[in-house]
């Protein structure tokens, strides 16, 4: 019989397993990587366990631990493979049109640039969780969540403005 805290911890990771997918597909280049990354953050999180606070929202504090064992990952391999081939695979989705699947790749080259802080912030924030949430995750202020996210809607729109430039042939 499987003791209650391991119960417990188990179905906590499968009802949220797709947040471990999501910043696995964000922080790994490759789908071994990926496997590696999500088994290690599987790991760290069993051995954080006994230190979560159940009164906090599971997802917040999975979060937490999960950037964290990202970034470090991250680091590690910063030089194995091209830049280029990072990235969340927004656009690998099937069934959507050619237009939004290049604007998700623009996105995706986008992401995949931006050192990790911003990362683990832009992956937050595409999740749709709160500034307050993305802060409390991030361990900084809503203000600097804020001031953050405006900067890189801002790089954003230029890249894409200087990409649709490029497409056109250098035209405004």
């Amino acid at each position: 019989m499987t003791e209650p805290r391991t119960q417990s911890f188990v179905h906590l990771v499968d009802e949220h397993g797709r947040l471990l997918r999501q910043v696995a597909r964000s922080y790994a280049r490759t789908a071994v990587d990926r496997s590696d990354l999500e088994a290690e953050m599987v790991a760290q999180h069993w051995k954080a366990f006994p230190r979560y606070d159940p009164a906090r929202r599971f997802s917040t504090w999975m979060y937490r631990v999960a950037l964290n064992v990202a970034i470090s990952f991250a680091r590690s391999r910063r030089n194995e493979v091209p830049l280029e081939q990072a990235g969340p695979a927004l656009a690998s989705e099937p069934g959507r049109d050619a237009e939004r699947t290049a604007e998700l790749r623009r996105l995706e080259a986008f992401v995949a640039q931006l050192e990790p802080m911003n990362k683990a912030l832009v992956l937050l924030y595409l999740d749709d969780h709160p500034q307050r949430e993305i802060a409390e995750v991030l361990g900084i202020s809503e203000s600097n969540v804020s001031t953050r996210l405006h900067r890189l809607k801002q790089r954003l729109r230029e890249q894409m403005v200087e990409t649709q430039e490029e497409a056109l042939g250098g035209t405004r």
